[in-house]
């Protein structure tokens, strides 16, 4: 029982430290640039798309419900445009079967990506290809690309705008940096879009 629970003490440590990593490296700052080009890229009729897999999967549609439903309990506004785009089973599972996983994402980024929205693309390798086909179609249609990444970034970060890169090699702290950067961007872009009157509180 003891050693149970100094595994699971040494976890939550591992976590911190890495966090602590984040913050004293200055990389918070580029969540700050993505939330203004956010904001501004909504401002002007654009939306949120993000894309990742397995847990970072789960993050992008955690992430864009929060925008389109409600984030904060005390925030009760009007919805935030944003798209998760692996969420429907029967687009995932055709495209798999008939041109395969590699093409999913960069398949619903030229369908229905258009210029000037923001692509929020969430890999803690940086090696996706699913990921990496999607951010290269991005850029052509014109649309900002901004990288959740882990380690050094991998091949990724060649097509980023502003990329978020957790110092860390392993996939659950990555991901626990990840959702907590991600809520903090998301708060970013939410009370600047009530700042600006874009968007408005509903009683």
């Amino acid at each position: 029982m003891h050693n149970k629970v100094e595994n699971i003490e040494k976890l939550f440590q591992e976590s911190i430290k890495v966090k602590t990593q984040v913050i004293d490296s200055g990389i918070v700052k580029s969540l700050v640039s993505m939330g203004l080009l956010s904001t501004k890229a909504i401002q002007e009729g654009g939306k949120l798309i993000l894309c990742g897999n397995g847990g970072s999967a789960a993050d992008a549609q955690h992430l864009a419900a929060e925008m389109l439903i409600r984030l904060r309990p005390n925030n009760n506004r009007e919805g935030i445009p944003a798209i998760a785009l692996a969420q429907d089973t029967s687009t995932i599972t055709a495209c798999g079967n008939d041109f395969g996983y590699d093409h999913l994402f960069e398949r619903l980024v030229k369908t229905l990506g258009h210029e000037g929205d923001v692509l929020i693309a969430i890999t803690t390798s940086g090696n996706s290809k699913n990921i990496i086909a999607a951010m290269r179609a991005a850029k052509k249609i014109g649309i900002l690309v901004f990288g959740f990444l882990g380690s050094k970034g991998g091949e990724a970060l060649r097509y980023c705008d502003e990329a978020f890169v957790v110092p860390s090699n392993n996939t659950g702290r990555i991901q626990e940096s990840h959702i907590t950067a991600g809520h903090a961007l998301m708060e970013l872009i939410e009370d600047e879009l009530l700042d600006s009157g874009y968007i408005n509180l509903q009683k």
